[in-house]
């Protein structure tokens, strides 16, 4: 089939646009689809220079950002607070690591063999087929819905009122400013797109410079360069503080955040679409960008507790750096001055989220499955799309101003991992169903990912998806420990409804459908059709 043929009218041609189909059109129309009776026609056309197309350093600097983010300046207090331990907390961030590592194997199969943006949309559709459309929906619920930044710029807002000398835990004004955080990434990214992505290639360089800061500052401290007494914390690192957390329940909990922590590792999955050379550059970039992560990572926690003591660092929340520049450099103006560091560096992360995460709700209108799938498409005016990125604001905000004052950035981080838990499970078990099926499924990767690692990445992700709903022996947090686990698979199942009414209940009612026909021209570029179907 030539470049031109590559066409579909349904998500069908995604499950795998790479191979060739011997489906006609009418096979791949859903039941909603078939018997067209009327059609209005308009085109959308998607075409990127090379200007704006990211090379192996731009992708670096992606995958950095998101990585990068808030976890590591936010989430060791919770870590230490679940787990009671400095070693067990240690060897979760090492674990965590790992998981990624696995976690890249699965994705660097599925991403070189489908080089197109949209992540797990595209793998998910490869490999459930049937019922059509089930895992499209249930994966647009969960990035619709829990795709949002709302923690990052939460801690951005905290940060700031921090470096000013505020210390509200959870208050409005943080809240303000995460609002106007979010809002100009937004409109940056709609407006000027090529300028947002200079913009989180040169904050991905700044935060990478705020981790080595941390990290050189703690070898400092482990010296008892302090401005406060040496908290000792490594002496008997493996005993456990009876007072904490403990207990499976707790253990999974931190490991969901550290995975949160992590997370981003995939951002360049989401848009290959706009990737110059994307085998190569996915292959290069990921793996370093993950290795010099998982390195900083441990390291930064090493310099957390060289310089924090235990119940201070259990107790700090979302500003653990901030308390770290206090302990060793004191509250000088320098001292307060470098959590603003720590906020910029948040803002390089809402950068690079709000840029993958459009992108994926454009491929989802592009398909069709979005409503109002024209408009979320569309690239008007400045060829970005300001639509889908406009979705992704109105998300952030709800969730920013919905939670009640208190351990709202906790349930926000823990709401936001969860889902993606039964999304990577579904992912992994489907590498491994395309393994034992090769030949039936037509299934040849130029990256090849073991059977024990997928193994690992799978049982990994269900026994974060199954044990939040365990109770506690000692909770962690305020808030009841089944919240988060229940409204996380309650937004994967309200995707299954969603697909009960789109592919059943409205074909029944009458009407018509707006599909979209794509094509994929011979000078690259991509032309999306929509047309007004009626049904039989």
């Amino acid at each position: 089939m030539s470049s031109t043929d590559k066409s579909a009218v349904t998500p069908e041609y995604s499950q795998d646009r790479s191979q060739t189909s011997n489906n006609s059109d009418s096979e791949s129309l859903s039941p909603a689809f078939e018997s067209p009776r009327e059609s209005v026609s308009g085109e959308e056309r998607y075409q990127y220079d090379d200007s704006r197309k990211l090379g192996i350093t731009s992708s670096i600097f992606l995958i950095l950002n998101k990585m990068i983010g808030t976890g590591i300046f936010s989430t060791p207090s919770g870590i230490y607070k679940a787990t009671g331990s400095v070693g067990v907390s240690l060897i979760l961030w090492v674990v965590g690591g790992i998981l990624t590592f696995t976690g890249l194997s699965v994705y660097l199969e599925f991403g070189l063999k489908i080089p197109l943006s949209g992540g797990e949309k595209n793998y998910l559709e490869r490999v459930y087929r049937r019922p059509k459309y089930l895992a499209s929906s249930v994966f647009l619920s969960q990035m619709i819905l829990l795709g949002f930044s709302s923690g990052n710029s939460l801690a951005f807002g905290r940060y700031v009122l921090f470096a000013s000398g505020r210390e509200s835990p959870d208050e409005w004004h943080a809240r303000g400013i995460a609002i106007a955080c979010i809002t100009f990434a937004i409109v940056l990214h709609s407006t000027l797109p090529k300028w947002g992505m200079r913009l989180f290639n040169i904050l991905g360089i700044f935060k990478v410079v705020v981790l080595l800061l941390i990290v050189f500052s703690g070898f400092a401290a482990l010296n008892g360069h302090l401005k406060i007494d040496k908290p000792n914390n490594f002496d008997n690192a493996f005993s456990f503080d009876p007072d904490m957390g403990g207990g499976v329940y707790n253990y999974a909990t931190a490991l969901l955040r550290i995975v949160y922590s992590y997370k981003g590792w995939e951002n360049a999955n989401y848009v290959l679409g706009e990737v110059r050379h994307p085998r190569k550059t996915l292959s290069i970039a990921a793996p370093l960008a993950i290795g010099g992560v998982m390195t900083l990572y441990v390291l930064a926690n090493v310099a957390y507790f060289a310089a924090i003591p235990k119940t201070e660092l259990a107790n700090s929340g979302v500003i653990v750096a901030g308390l770290f520049f206090r302990n060793v450099f004191g509250d000088s103006a320098g001292a307060r001055a470098l959590p603003v560091f720590v906020a910029i560096s948040n803002m390089g992360n809402v950068l690079a989220v709000s840029f993958a995460h459009a992108r994926v709700n454009q491929e989802l209108a592009k398909e069709g499955i979005l409503p109002f799938s024209r408009f979320f498409a569309s690239n008007k005016p400045f060829n970005a799309p300001a639509a889908s990125l406009f979705l992704h604001w109105i998300v952030t905000i709800i969730v920013l101003i919905a939670p009640p004052a208190g351990e709202a950035y906790e349930f926000i981080v823990d709401l936001y991992t969860y889902p993606g838990a039964w999304i990577n499970s579904f992912v992994a078990a489907g590498l491994i169903y395309l393994h034992l099926f090769r030949q039936k499924e037509q299934w040849n990767s130029p990256w090849h990912s073991y059977f024990p690692i997928n193994a690992i990445y799978l049982l990994s992700n269900i026994f974060l998806a199954i044990v939040p709903f365990i109770p506690p022996d000692e909770p962690s947090t305020s808030y009841p420990f089944y919240v988060f686990p229940v409204v996380g698979v309650g937004v994967l199942i309200l995707g299954c409804i969603y697909w009960v009414i789109w592919t059943q209940l409205l074909p029944k009612l009458g009407g018509y459908k707006v599909v979209s026909e794509r094509k994929i021209l011979e000078d690259g570029s991509e032309v999306v059709r929509y047309r007004k179907v009626k049904l039989s």
